[in-house]
């Protein structure tokens, strides 16, 4: 069990010694930041409070007149609360987060990975590209926004089904359909790029 640096007491609190009030070292875990359960789905406005109430306490500001160590943990704790909000807020990027936690790579989308049903989509993109035809890039458009729509509510069922099972399993599927969001969202600014 860790102790505070400063009293030596184990701290009863994550960010503060409940003992002499010292600002502990932050942990670096996004969940445990925010004393969060390691879930893909969360409550929102729940992350929201948490995030301003630790903006709060650990802002520099409050820290101006305490000892360089405090200092620089309130320099830290803010950074890493600004990045795990960031993160967690966003369902894709704490999908893919929680996935590297658990040993899962995520890395960018390589075209040799094209998802198969995809690969018809990618050749009549790619024809109306070079053809500069509008009508036919609008029209792809739209259906790779539907079926990113159709990844985002499929993702959102695999999400609360890991939630209640924490199979491994469960986050084979969600890597794979973040893949495949990943390669739609590319194929979505190619064509806006073009527009």
């Amino acid at each position: 069990m860790p102790v505070c640096w400063n009293c030596g007491k184990p701290p009863r609190d994550i960010h503060f010694c409940a003992d002499c009030g010292s600002l502990q070292p932050p942990p670096a875990n996004y969940f445990d930041f925010f004393e969060l359960e390691r879930k893909l789905v969360l409550d929102a406005a729940e992350l929201d409070r948490r995030f301003y109430a630790l903006s709060r306490r650990l802002h520099p500001d409050v820290f101006f007149r305490r000892g360089e160590r405090e200092r620089q943990y309130s320099l830290d704790s803010t950074a890493i609360l600004n990045d795990a909000y960031r993160t967690l807020k966003d369902p894709v990027k704490r999908a893919e987060y929680l996935l590297k936690e658990n040993g899962f790579e995520t890395g960018e989308q390589k075209s040799a990975n094209v998802p198969p049903e995809l690969l018809e989509e990618v050749f009549e993109l790619n024809m109306a590209l070079e053809e500069s035809a509008k009508e036919e890039i609008a029209a792809a458009l739209a259906k790779f926004a539907a079926m990113r729509g159709e990844s985002d509510v499929e993702m959102a069922r695999q999400f609360e089904r890991y939630d209640q099972s924490r199979e491994r399993g469960v986050l084979a599927e969600i890597r794979g359909l973040l893949n495949r969001r990943k390669y739609i969202q590319n194929l979505i600014e190619t064509a806006n790029g073009t527009r």
